[in-house]
């Protein structure tokens, strides 16, 4: 067999050129590895010093680690209130308080404590709930381990209102160590009982315990909003007044009457009724305006909005403040009669007895009456905005999250400042640290949580507004 020389030396030069290309394959390939390692390294280094999101030993503070042993408690039935109740009592006598354990009724402790001001009346009353709503179902993490992930830490109560418990505690307890009396009395006060209704706490005691509400004129709980916008807090809103809620049970002889009743309240589930802005609610509007996009124009002025017929273009949570609406049960069978469950949200000044006689009226005209009065609250009128307290509470805000602030009125929640503003109590609501949209509608749910730095924050925030109204500055 005759070889081509020419032909011989085309394959040697191929093969030559497919052992160099294959070559070059290989470096780039090598080089495309260990350029995604080092760019991965970079990346893990860089997460790994950002404490957004992986916890640092230096972020496991002792606030931390007490917001976990408080989580760590099952607070859902008496046993475990009762538990954190003494838990908390012993918190504060670990600082050289003592407090009183109230049972309200059979296994429903309350903790009470004050520190004695130098001058009467005033007083400041810091308070939470202990008990927190059950965790259900689908949680990523143990509901009550206060496990921490990604700088989040887990738990039923991280925000309603463990923390905020904590934070107060905290703030009271450095108060009473500090060697010298406020200029009036400082109280804590943690309750058995606010998801269900505060029979067992706020209310409980202010009908048995008049002495724990001895010269309180200012009150501090939960309720607040805090905004957060790419990791920046855009406004603080401190909680002046709510909606206040009345709750009856229909009846019917038939399931048609009935459903024809329903039929009928349906339509005022959303918004039939004129609407109404209370000048709290107004002030709100133009408060938040600045911080809203698409919206600020008809916030800033809800009355000109409103007048030109444009009120329709605002969201439904912005109409919810200005207008009444309703919660309706499907019917049931109760005791051989039909009967269905109806939740009147109502302004805070709205009358309970005028929206009971006006339910009455709808539901007669379809055969339809009230069976009961299961709840009825209101005429609740907002706190005050021009107390020291405010005041501090603003400036504190601004100079610290640097921050719009001011007022807000809840929509949808309630809180137990309802029960102590008809007692000539201003009482404020706060959410004292940042809180992104995914946490806050965590709260009731699965995957209840905050931010470990976050968390921090509020800690310092409450501690400052409390030594600041516990030591005003020589006038």
């Amino acid at each position: 067999m005759t070889i081509d020389p020419a032909e011989a030396a085309r394959k040697k030069r191929r093969h030559r050129n497919e052992r160099i290309l294959a070559a070059l394959i290989v470096l780039l390939a090598s080089a495309a590895t260990i350029g995604v390692l080092r760019f991965r390294r970079g990346e893990d280094d860089a997460v790994a010093r950002d404490t957004r999101y992986i916890p640092k030993k230096e972020t496991i503070t002792p606030e931390v680690l007490l917001l976990q042993q408080y989580i760590g408690i099952d607070t859902t039935q008496p046993a475990g209130i009762a538990q954190g109740a003494k838990w908390l009592a012993a918190q504060l006598a670990a600082r050289g308080v003592r407090a009183e354990l109230i049972e309200s009724t059979p296994g429903h402790l309350n903790v009470y404590a004050r520190i004695k001001g130098r001058r009467a009346g005033g007083a400041l009353l810091l308070f939470n709930h202990i008990d927190v709503v059950p965790p259900g179902q689908g949680w990523s993490k143990p509901p009550f381990s206060g496990e921490i992930f990604m700088n989040e830490l887990y738990g039923r109560g991280a925000l309603d209102m463990k923390s905020v418990a904590i934070c107060q505690l905290l703030a009271f307890a450095n108060v009473a160590r500090g060697g010298r009396p406020p200029e009036h009395d400082l109280v804590f006060l943690a309750t058995a009982e606010e998801e269900r209704g505060s029979s067992n706490g706020v209310l409980w005691l202010l009908e048995h315990r008049p002495d724990v509400f001895e010269g309180v004129e200012l009150g501090l709980t939960e309720g607040g909003l805090a905004e957060v916008m790419s990791e920046k807090m855009t406004y603080f809103g401190i909680e002046i007044g709510g909606k206040q809620t009345v709750t009856v049970r229909l009846e019917a002889e038939s399931v048609e009457s009935l459903r024809q009743a329903r039929f009928r309240l349906q339509r005022y589930v959303t918004y039939r009724e004129a609407e109404r802005v209370l000048p709290a609610v107004r002030q709100y509007f133009r408060e938040i305006a600045p911080t809203r996009l698409s919206t600020r124009r008809y916030l800033a002025d809800i009355d000109r909005t409103i007048a030109r017929g444009e009120f329709w273009r605002l969201p439904y949570t912005y109409r919810e403040f200005v207008q009444s609406t309703l919660r309706l049960t499907a019917p049931y069978e109760n005791e051989g009669k039909w009967s269905m469950r109806v939740v009147m949200i109502n302004l805070p000044d709205a009358d309970p007895e005028e929206r009971i006689a006006w339910l009455r009226a709808e539901a007669a005209k379809d055969g339809a009456r009230i069976g009961e009065v299961l709840g009825k609250q209101g005429p609740v009128p907002p706190s005050r905005t021009d107390t020291d307290l405010f005041r501090i509470l603003r400036d504190e805000a601004r100079t610290f999250y640097q921050v719009h602030v001011g007022g807000l009125v809840l929509y949808h929640s309630l809180t137990d400042c309802r029960f102590l503003r008809t007692r000539d109590v201003a009482c404020y609501g706060l959410s004292p640290f940042p809180v992104n949209i995914f946490q806050a509608k965590s709260i009731h749910r699965r995957d209840e949580r905050i931010r470990l730095d976050w968390f921090g924050q509020g800690v310092g925030y409450v501690d400052r507004v409390v030594r600041a109204w516990a030591f005003p500055p020589a006038r």
